[in-house]
């Protein structure tokens, strides 16, 4: 693609990316097979390549976005389907960051948007305040057909029928292994996670000690930065980001870590690109440092001595989050760790097509990620699973709000297969399959 910034623009490294990005992008058209808001609503302008025209034309002419251009960009999911489908590796994902940025601070949403905005920015990436948030939203779910906007109306319906109790095992503490030490890991606890669903960091803990993790929650490590990353809000993404990095680097210093542990691959594909979040700043080397031992968990598990368990009876529908097949291309070892435990897995039609939760999507356009979350659980429903397993929380909340198929975190799978506890949401369905303890 020909761009025409000028020099004196092309003097901020930003731009320059853009550039770059811009520039490597052939017209092919490629991406919108794959674009799951192309396959929706059928717009060239709500295509990947109808968005980089778009955005090229708004950074080019450092203009005051318009509403057209914001409501385009708005509807990217940002599911990164086009990077894996992409022939010219265009890499989009850098270049719908930056529009969302450049929307942010150049362009004034009506009232009620930006309130919303400020509303998730304040709230999700805080588990307290998430946890009571939930609170209020299932006291108003009797309520609902009252709210006037239909994104009040997700969010009431986002707040799961049980919400867990506080865990202390997500409080900063180390954790020995179990058996002949074999790494070092620091665990990122998350921040919605803690509030919607415990299950999965302790099935983590538990699953890693048992094959020769200590497992370390590092002080003053918390939310990653992806939920207001991805709303444009770039000094608050990198506020709690460098949180982190000063958080896992006091532990790479002391102790040192073998590697930095992810169970919620949204969070994973954000973390593995702080270096070039921070290449700007002070905090540079160590994002990179951070960057570098970022592993989402199943990464880490194939590394280690799992056994090979005998099948069992038991048929999982593996669903492929965007963050994790696209954003992080780990496509097999989910499911390779799967069927190495013994379960039967089976894969639904349109794997690559996201499920419509992606961060505060399923909240910010409810219409659309509700249109996707019907596909993706019919797919997955036409697979005959006795659950369905992912691995990401946002995915998971997504996709049970529409299903009745219990759907659980991966590891939870790996951790009963093991030795561990049946998952809670297993033993929460009355005709949920009895299958023994794989060992």
């Amino acid at each position: 693609m020909q761009t025409e910034f000028t020099p004196e623009q092309l003097q901020d490294p930003k731009l320059q990316r853009a550039n770059q990005i811009l520039r490597s992008c052939v017209h092919c058209g490629f991406c919108t097979a794959t674009c799951p808001t192309y396959q929706v609503l059928g717009d060239e302008l709500d295509s990947p390549r109808g968005r980089i025209y778009l955005i090229k034309d708004m950074l080019e002419n450092a203009r005051v976005p318009d509403a057209k251009t914001v409501k385009h960009i708005d509807r990217c999911l940002g599911c990164l389907a086009c990077m894996t489908t992409c022939p010219s590796g265009v890499h989009y994902m850098h270049l719908i960051d930056q529009a969302r940025a450049y929307i942010n601070t150049n362009y004034k949403r009506p009232l009620s948007d930006r309130l919303l905005r400020a509303v998730l920015a304040r709230i999700l990436p805080h588990p307290t305040r998430f946890r009571l948030a939930l609170l209020a939203a299932k006291m108003a779910r009797p309520f609902k057909r009252l709210l006037p906007d239909a994104r009040l109306r997700a969010m009431v319906d986002v707040a799961p029928k049980v919400i867990p109790p506080v865990s202390r095992m997500d409080d900063p503490q180390r954790f020995a292994p179990e058996t002949a030490p074999q790494k070092r890991v620091a665990l990122m606890t998350g921040c919605a996670q803690r509030a919607l669903n415990t299950d999965i960091n302790e099935a983590t803990v538990r699953l890693l000690r048992r094959f020769g993790c200590e497992v370390v929650f590092a002080k003053g490590a918390g939310c990653c930065g992806a939920l207001t990353h991805h709303m444009g809000r770039a000094q608050d993404a990198q506020q709690t980001a460098a949180r982190n990095i000063r958080a896992w680097c006091a532990e790479l210093d002391g102790e040192g870590l073998d590697a930095i542990v992810i169970n919620t691959s949204g969070c994973g594909t954000t973390v593995k690109d702080y270096g070039h979040m921070f290449a700007l700043t002070d905090l540079s080397e160590d994002a990179a440092r951070v960057a570098d031992l970022a592993m989402d968990v199943s990464e880490l598990l194939v590394d280690l001595d799992l056994p090979e368990l005998q099948e069992q009876s038991l048929t999982v529908a593996y669903h492929a989050a965007c963050s994790l097949q696209h954003g992080q291309q780990i496509k097999s070892a989910p499911k390779d760790l799967l069927r190495q435990m013994g379960f039967s897995v089976v894969e639904p039609k349109d794997a690559h097509l996201c499920c419509g939760s992606a961060g505060t999507y399923n909240l910010m356009q409810p219409e659309i990620a509700g249109e996707l979350k019907t596909r993706k659980v019919k797919t997955l429903e036409a697979t005959a699973p006795d659950v369905i397993a992912a691995g990401n929380i946002g995915c998971m909340m997504q996709i049970s709000s529409g299903c009745a198929i219990p759907v659980v975190h991966t590891v939870e799978l790996l951790d009963w297969a093991t030795g561990g506890p049946k998952p809670p949401a297993l033993s929460r369905v009355a005709d949920a399959p009895a299958v023994p303890r794989l060992r």
